[in-house]
């Protein structure tokens, strides 16, 4: 696949709601994720398919997510960029709040290989 085509694929999943299938079919067993700042006692960095999976799911346990609008992709050569907006709760504390963030992925051969979130804190 083209970056403008993993690009496509990965919006129209997540537009969906879909996070969790763009893991498997989309992004490389060695990505690498950065986050804007670290969960406490942990890291800005996640290495590997196994921890994005598990960062993902972590998120889906956590949160209920009211609405959401995916913009984008906009693609420059292996890069794409993506904004996401929510409207979210975060259910261990019943704290509703919306967030905007950007992504921006880089993809060799045909995968995700990069990921990067930038975001108020």
């Amino acid at each position: 696949m083209t970056t403008a085509e993993v690009a496509e694929e990965l919006v129209a999943l997540c537009s969906a709601g879909n996070f969790q299938e763009p893991i498997a079919t989309l992004y490389s067993d060695d990505i690498v994720s950065m986050e804007a700042g670290a969960p406490p006692g942990g890291s800005r960095e996640t290495k590997g398919i196994a921890g994005i999976k598990a960062k993902g799911e972590w998120w889906a346990a956590n949160h209920t997510v009211h609405s959401l609008k995916v913009e984008g992709p906009l693609v420059a050569g292996p890069f794409f960029s993506v904004t996401f907006k929510m409207d979210v709760t975060f259910t261990p504390q019943s704290k509703r709040f919306t967030m905007e963030e950007i992504a921006i992925y880089k993809v060799v051969d045909g995968k995700i290989v990069y990921e990067e979130f930038f975001y108020s804190m």
